[in-house]
């Protein structure tokens, strides 16, 4: 059994994971301190969460094909995005980035303002503020959705296909490998991988819940013996 397309999900997945956790934080922060249009713009970011897979790959299709500008420019400098692993990574960040950006902003609004307030009464610089009060505080927050982003980006189909194609060794992860197999009519092939998706999906919430419940024991157990 050829295990590529679980070697370029997981590098697909671990790259767009590490993308999204910067991006999603950054617009977290930016639209929770916005004070207009801050539901327009979460709307913005939300907007791959809800559209159809195959509508997101289309736009990436219109900025980086080669009719583009960008596509244009890229060619340029002998550089082909599109049915690259690199239109993968980009595919998977642009639909698991919101599910970052919704669970990072959650935990910034529940963190009190008024530890924020009395450090910049303080003087502390807003940089200090992020690092040393915003991230500690919703760091169950961030955790949850970097393993939310990291499923999502591990299970992407419809962007992929669109943009980066189907090509084995290359660009086929384990989702476009179930559906070749089950378009050359190989149900063995395709059941072997829906198993693995499976498997790593629930390895990967049943760790979640086990971080999140170890965290409230601890929580329990520091209280109790204050």
């Amino acid at each position: 059994m050829d295990m590529s397309p679980l070697i370029i999900s997981l590098k697909t997945a671990f790259a767009a994971t590490a993308i999204t956790f910067f991006i999603g934080i950054y617009m977290a922060c930016f639209v929770v301190r916005m004070k207009h249009f801050q539901g327009i713009m979460d709307a913005i970011i939300t907007l791959p969460m809800v559209l159809p897979p195959t509508v997101v790959g289309f736009f990436l299709l219109l900025i980086f094909g080669k009719r583009s500008w960008l596509g244009q420019l890229l060619l340029q400098f002998d550089i082909r995005f599109v049915f690259s692993w690199e239109a993968a990574v980009i595919a998977a960040v642009v639909v698991s980035m919101p599910l970052m950006y919704r669970t990072a902003r959650g935990a910034f609004e529940q963190i009190d303002k008024n530890i924020i307030y009395a450090a910049r009464t303080l003087g502390v610089s807003e940089w200090k503020i992020f690092w040393w009060i915003l991230l500690p505080n919703a760091r169950q927050g961030i955790l949850a959705g970097i393993i939310l982003s990291f499923t999502r980006a591990l299970g992407e189909f419809g962007a992929t296909i669109m943009v980066a194609g189907n090509i084995p060794g290359v660009t086929q992860t384990m989702s476009t490998a179930i559906y070749s197999a089950v378009q050359a009519d190989d149900d063995a092939t395709a059941f072997q991988w829906v198993i693995i998706v499976v498997v790593f999906s629930f390895a990967i919430v049943m760790l979640m819940n086990y971080w999140v419940n170890y965290k409230a024991r601890n929580q329990v157990f520091a209280g109790a013996g204050k």
